[in-house]
């Protein structure tokens, strides 16, 4: 019988003569000769009959994982709940144990689904969607062993919520963060010297604030709009979700402190921008001075950033106007100002991107050219590639303008989302772990990207058909995987840290608003 990995003690009983017989084995390889020891030293014989017989004893085999696999935080009281366990000619039945009083509380059926060619084990669903008791739990089965523990509540998954957007306040980069808002990550301002062009040292340049984007303190143009990009999606498809109570020094300015975060950013993207061009410098970096200590360096004009910079901004102008018209049309001329430069260079640019900034553009301003570069890309692109997040988050602002669109080419857009949102939700469905995953993937950004359409789509679409999807790839991320692990820090028993650290999602600016995206969706009421 196969059990796959399993959480029961292994109980290895042997006599002490057996371990003299691998001792000597080992020692073979050390120097010894298997008809002897070395000169001076008693033969086997006279070892084992010195040492006379001893008791069996016990030998406990460290366990790297359970093989019942959960969602470590936790489920909904009302979702649907479900457990995966590994193995071969399962015991039909499991347990749900209080882990507070070691009381069994639920027994469920378990329920073969064969043998999953990624992970390299068989699968076999727990399903205890009907127990909604809330506490904390851990399921048990014979031969397979006990889960991790989780809990049921009402609303496990706010806390996380809250804590994913928080984490750009703790990476921000020239303000003071005091414990009071940052508590054990509190730190002087960082940063905060005067930079210089990389490639003249002569052109000094302020490009203090903004996010660390790694561990270095560097701050990079395109993965800053990228993550924006999606943050302002999550916002505008979920605003319901979004408060003014994250704990950030603006809370309680009466403007939801997600977009409060976005425009610390956007205050650093401004000083970006060259002021004569238009064009956007690619990045900033800290690197060794020849004299000691470091520098703040600035990297070239970069058409990538100068596209996306256009699009990101355009995109925050028109949906922070309300709270602040100066600033957002501030953003907005500096967009427009991006977009032109990057048009005399359009062999340097995806189309994409240019298609991205045009509707962002298109939607601000309402100006008939960016609507005439929006058709001509529909044109040559009838049927758009929704993978590419430009492609997403372009399609997606012409479906909800107020501008004039081609309802044909609306009604055509829509179902090209619906097609990619069902091929994806077929693949999870039939997919053993309930995600659409590849083979030994233990990268999750694919699958963010996934659920960045399906979340799009679900609020498209209104009757949330996607849902429990979704929810079915937050339980992946938080332990209901192949590798049993927390992809998200501080949640769970076991984490992606033990793997590799590059792994984590909420500390990867980009990964973590795809979370808050997904979240936003599962959360929305």
């Amino acid at each position: 019988m196969r059990t796959g990995r399993t959480n029961e003690k292994n109980r290895i009983k042997a006599k002490r003569a057996g371990l003299m017989f691998l001792t000597g084995a080992l020692l073979t390889g050390c120097g010894y000769s298997a008809s002897g020891l070395l000169e001076g030293t008693k033969s086997h014989e006279e070892e084992i009959t010195t040492l006379g017989l001893t008791p069996e004893f016990d030998y406990e085999v460290p366990v790297s994982r359970p093989a019942i696999l959960v969602d470590q935080l936790g489920y909904a009281a009302e979702s649907n709940k479900v457990a995966i366990l590994e193995g071969e000619d399962l015991p039909g039945d499991f347990e749900i144990i209080d882990a507070q009083t070691g009381e069994s509380v639920y027994t469920g059926r378990t329920e073969e689904k064969g043998f999953d060619e990624a992970s390299g084990t068989y699968i076999s669903y727990g399903d205890f969607s009907d127990f909604t008791r809330a506490g904390e739990y851990y399921l048990r089965s014979e031969v397979v062993g006990q889960s991790y523990s989780f809990v049921i509540e009402e609303d496990p998954y706010r806390g996380l919520f809250d804590t994913a957007c928080r984490q750009y306040y703790l990476n921000r980069c020239g303000m003071v963060l005091s414990s009071e808002y940052a508590g054990a990550a509190a730190h002087n301002a960082c940063h905060t010297r005067e930079a210089q062009l990389k490639e003249d040292a002569s052109v000094k340049m302020d490009v203090s604030g903004g996010w660390h984007m790694d561990e270095n303190g560097g701050k990079d143009v395109a993965k800053a709009c990228e993550t924006i990009n999606m943050l302002l999606l999550a916002y505008e498809l979920y605003p319901a979700v979004f408060d003014d109570e994250a704990g950030i020094p603006e809370s309680g300015n009466q403007i939801p402190d997600l977009l409060d975060e976005i425009k610390y950013e956007a205050d650093w993207l401004l000083k970006m921008q060259n002021p004569k061009s238009g064009a956007v410098y690619a990045s900033v970096s800290t690197v060794d001075s020849a004299t000691g200590g470091t520098l703040v360096c600035v990297d070239s004009i970069n058409m990538d950033a100068t596209i996306r910079f256009a699009a990101t901004m355009a995109k925050f102008s028109y949906l922070y106007q309300s709270y602040d018209w100066n600033y957002a049309n501030q953003c907005l001329k500096a967009a427009d100002r991006a977009y032109r430069y990057a048009q005399q260079y359009p062999e340097d640019v995806e189309q994409e991107e240019y298609f991205f900034a045009a509707t962002e553009l298109y939607r601000a301003t309402g100006a008939y050219g960016y609507h005439n570069a929006i058709q001509q890309y529909l044109v040559q692109y009838s049927k758009p590639d929704m993978s590419k997040d430009a492609v997403l988050w372009g399609v997606t602002t012409y479906l909800s303008t107020k501008q004039k669109v081609d309802v044909k080419v609306c009604d055509s857009l829509i179902k090209e989302l619906l097609r990619d949102a069902e091929q994806i939700s077929y693949a999870s469905k039939t997919s053993k772990f309930l995600v659409n995953r590849e083979k030994n993937e233990k990268d999750c950004s694919g699958l963010l990207s996934d659920v960045a359409r399906l979340a799009v789509v679900d609020h498209i679409i209104t009757n949330h058909e996607y849902t429990t999807v979704l929810e079915n790839h937050l339980h992946y991320f938080l332990g209901r995987n192949p590798e049993a692990i927390s992809y998200v820090d501080g949640v769970g028993k076991k984490s992606y840290q033990e793997i590799d650290e590059k792994l984590g999602i909420m500390n990867q600016v980009n990964l973590d608003a795809e979370l808050i995206l997904m979240m936003s969706a599962v959360l929305n009421p």
